[in-house]
């Protein structure tokens, strides 16, 4: 009976033939490069998969996960993901996407010491700080963590906003677009929070205004 391990390079080659058999030039067309509209900011759960769950194909979403799915403009992976998406690969929408059921969220709402964990869930913590009594009012606890769940795609959407690179991209070319999502696990289904990114841009910019007014107007004009 063969490994774990080796039964996947068994996959991948059922996989190949799969694809070959759709299409003789598919990996010919797959390697010469990528041109995704979606980057897609996910939890690292074994149990969600960004392409499968969006029922997409390789090159069509740049794929970011961490436990949680924070965007801590701190944390050097995610920023740079980011900027790639934004700058160089010119997506049109930015996801992030949460789940109900993460442990990761969990975790930031109990009073333990969990080491090398506390500051990553400590950024989950403060969503909890920012919207406390509306948690607090909450009696059923399992609907407490799935409204916390929501509420931190909230707050890491507009993380993601706060980026200078996403604003300035936005003024020039009108997108990316920010999106919140949840997955719900026992159902399959996306939710789709509905997260008003322009009046979000809007109010964050009295304070989070990255943007250089001089060298936006220095661009517009040699694009024209």
């Amino acid at each position: 009976m063969p490994k774990s391990y080796e039964t996947i390079f068994q996959n991948n080659e059922q996989w190949v033939l799969q694809k070959l058999n759709e299409d003789q030039d598919f990996f010919k067309k797959l390697a010469e490069g990528q041109s995704p509209e979606f980057l897609y900011i996910g939890c690292s759960d074994s149990r969600v998969t960004a392409e499968e769950l969006m029922g997409l194909q390789p090159g069509e979403v740049f794929v970011h996960r961490n436990i949680a799915n924070v965007v801590n403009t701190l944390d050097m992976s995610s920023t740079a993901v980011i900027q790639y998406a934004v700058e160089h690969l010119r997506v049109k929408h930015i996801i992030v996407c949460g789940h109900y059921g993460c442990g990761g969220v969990k975790a930031a709402m109990t009073p333990e010491d969990l080491g090398l964990l506390n500051p990553w869930l400590r950024t989950i913590r403060d969503v909890y700080r920012l919207h406390q009594k509306e948690l607090d009012d909450i009696n059923d606890i399992n609907q407490r963590y799935r409204r916390l769940t929501e509420l931190n795609v909230q707050e890491q959407c507009i993380n993601v906003i706060k980026m200078a690179a996403v604003q300035e991209r936005y003024i020039i070319d009108q997108f990316p677009i920010v999106h919140g999502w949840v997955f719900d696990i026992e159902t399959g289904k996306l939710k789709d929070l509905e997260i008003d990114y322009l009046t979000i841009l809007k109010d964050i910019q009295k304070i989070y205004d990255l943007t250089n007014s001089d060298w936006l107007h220095l661009h517009r004009k040699n694009q024209k």
